[in-house]
């Protein structure tokens, strides 16, 4: 509506012009020159006041549509000069602008709110460009690193330069560590990397977190249970060695003058042969602790998982068929890999087969099932089911601590060596269980 009163005043004003000029003309032939003149000047004022209404409209638009570009709506296109034609247009604009003007304010309200989330979250996060200059810093970092600004991560390197290293290396998606010292305090930094691109440049964000009191808390947690294992294992092998030390004692003081001669020997014989086992039983429990310890960086290659399965069932083979376990394995899909360390990864699979086996031993009808397979989120699981009595929820955790064992005679460290290899391999192991129907031990890369 609006561009066609427009063409139509256009029109107008060319047949108004097209007439001065006809009677400009006719004057002229009439020789009447004062009319002449007259005519030419208001011809001359018709010609540029169209230009200018043509101008006007097209200033109006290229201002508009910068506006639009730039989303600037401070503009205003109210003009009472452009004529009542234009009124609609007005209102068009008007309401264009009124529509940037709100679009901008959410923005910048949006802008202003995500700022201070940031900017009041507990975790450090620090935004830089890949040179290291950095674009944004919270509060929690600044507080992290005692700074009260930060102009580039090389800036970091007072602080520590495996700090720097470590934020311009960490792979997106990963996590590291790094401990930072000063003269009074030192940090336990857990970091994580991702990497997004803005405006054509590639930005890194790095969330920063102290685990410190965490870590000692955990430390503490872990010497406590291991000093009573420790306690309980030393204190049955020592308190018997001590009570045999005092028996013989009493036997060597008292004995010979209340026994035979050949009773007496055999009573001491006994009690240095119960004090000999006790001793190589507690010499047996010291070795299996130290080889916790003594477990080998793992070499990882890629292999067929298949490979992996077929060497462990040749290996567990005979154990199956002793106990008449019904054994089966799945790989979805068939030609899985994985990357590991094939001979530690076997370890594993081994001390967790023999846990089934030995769980199903004189059960009726035992079934054990190994598979392999990817989770949503891409990673290889292994998984060891079997129908055994299972895992009482209370000790869940438990199995996992060092010489803590739920069978008879157990040394309780297969499970534990298990999860240090899988710990080696930045993987994770877990146990899901319902007593007497599925035990199900998940190793996670």
């Amino acid at each position: 509506m609006v561009f066609r009163r427009f063409s139509t005043l256009c029109l107008i004003r060319l047949l108004l012009l097209t007439l001065t000029l006809g009677l400009a003309a006719h004057y002229f032939h009439a020789r009447s020159w004062s009319m002449l003149a007259l005519l030419s000047l208001l011809a001359v004022w018709q010609f540029f006041a169209l230009l200018h209404y043509i101008n006007k409209t097209n200033r109006d638009l290229a201002r508009f549509i910068e506006a639009i570009r730039y989303g600037d709506g401070s503009l205003s296109m109210k003009d009472d000069k452009i004529g009542a034609s234009f009124s609609a247009l007005q209102g068009v604009f008007a309401g264009v602008f009124e529509t940037l003007r709100k679009t901008r304010m959410e923005k910048e309200e949006h802008f202003q709110y995500l700022q201070t989330v940031v900017q009041h979250v507990g975790m450090g996060l620090i935004v830089f460009q890949p040179d290291g200059r950095v674009e944004l810093i919270n509060n929690a970092a600044k507080q992290l690193f005692k700074i009260p600004r930060l102009r580039n991560i090389a800036e970091l390197k007072e602080k520590s330069p495996e700090l720097v290293e470590t934020l311009f290396r960490l792979p997106a998606r990963e996590k590291g560590f790094v401990k930072v010292e000063d003269a009074a305090d030192a940090l336990y930094l857990a970091l994580y990397a991702t990497e997004f691109k803005m405006h054509g440049r590639f930005h890194r964000l790095v969330s920063l977190q102290n685990i410190h009191r965490e870590l000692e808390e955990k430390e503490m947690e872990a010497w406590q249970k291991l000093i009573r294992v420790l306690t309980h294992e030393i204190m049955n092998s020592v308190t018997p060695i001590s009570s045999l030390a005092s028996t013989i004692h009493d036997l060597m003081i008292n004995g010979r003058t209340s026994m035979s001669e050949e009773e007496w020997q055999d009573d001491i014989s006994l009690a240095a042969r119960t004090i000999e086992k006790r001793s190589q039983g507690l010499l047996h429990f010291v070795d299996s602790f130290r080889s916790l310890t003594l477990v080998p960086k793992p070499r990882l290659q890629f292999f067929p998982i298949a490979e992996l399965f077929a060497r462990v069932e040749k290996l567990m083979s005979i154990h199956f068929k002793t106990e008449k376990i019904q054994y089966s394995h799945a790989i979805e899909p068939a030609s899985l890999q994985m990357e590991a360390d094939p001979d530690l990864i076997e370890q594993v699979l081994i001390n967790l087969l023999m846990n089934s086996v030995q769980a199903l031993r004189g059960r009726p009808e035992g079934i054990i099932k190994l598979q392999a397979s990817l989770n949503h989120r891409g990673r290889v699981v292994l998984q060891v089911t079997d129908n055994g009595p299972g895992v009482t929820p209370e000790n869940l955790e438990k199995i996992f601590v060092p010489f803590f064992s739920t069978k008879e005679g157990g040394s309780g460290i297969g499970l534990s060596l298990s999860r240090q290899i899988m710990r080696l391999h930045h993987g994770a192991i877990h146990v899901q269980s319902e007593p007497d129907v599925k035990t199900v031990m998940y190793l996670t890369f």
